[in-house]
């Protein structure tokens, strides 16, 4: 057998493959971002690559790093085809009576307790924010509603209804 395809030392245990992304899409549909979203992504990509990789591929351990460095090349990669084929859709013109792509979405339930959710794409999609991807349950039913409306979000254990008490647009 060829020396190419063996290891210095069979000692060390091959490092875990580290499974591919797979996009949150759904099959054919665009991916939409923010002008804010794509912004953040190319400044995320330019950090990466010109920062952290050339970092890490300095370490002192080659063995430590290849499957940091696997990672973070998996990352750079999926940065780079979201960013190749994106639809950046700015805010749509005023009135902003009605839920668009980006749109800051204030809803409320039966109970009176307000939500605020912000439609983002789905590389965006940052729960802690409020951020959800347009294609999830909550954005599929608010999408399209307009100001005062109920929209019927469904979920497999119930379904559920949300007015739509305000809508906005932000820079973010």
């Amino acid at each position: 057998m060829s020396k190419a395809f063996t290891r210095e030392s069979d000692e060390q245990p091959d490092p875990p493959a580290i499974p591919r992304p797979v996009s949150s899409l759904p099959p054919g549909a665009k991916n939409y971002l923010t002008p804010g979203g794509a912004r953040r992504l190319r400044e995320e990509l330019e950090r990466l690559v010109q920062t952290e990789r050339p970092r890490m591929a300095a370490g002192l351990d080659p063995d430590e790093t290849r499957g940091r460095l696997q990672a973070l090349d998996q990352r750079i990669a999926h940065l780079a085809h979201s960013l190749e084929t994106a639809a950046v859709t700015p805010a749509p013109p005023p009135p902003h009576d009605r839920v668009r792509f980006g749109a800051t979405v204030t809803v409320r339930d039966r109970a009176g307790t307000e939500s605020c959710y912000r439609l983002v794409g789905v590389d965006e999609t940052d729960l802690d924010q409020g951020w959800v991807s347009w294609c999830s349950p909550i954005g599929r039913a608010l999408l399209n509603a307009r100001l005062g409306q109920r929209a019927r979000l469904r979920l497999p254990a119930a379904e559920e209804d949300l007015e739509i008490v305000k809508v906005a647009y932000e820079e973010c």
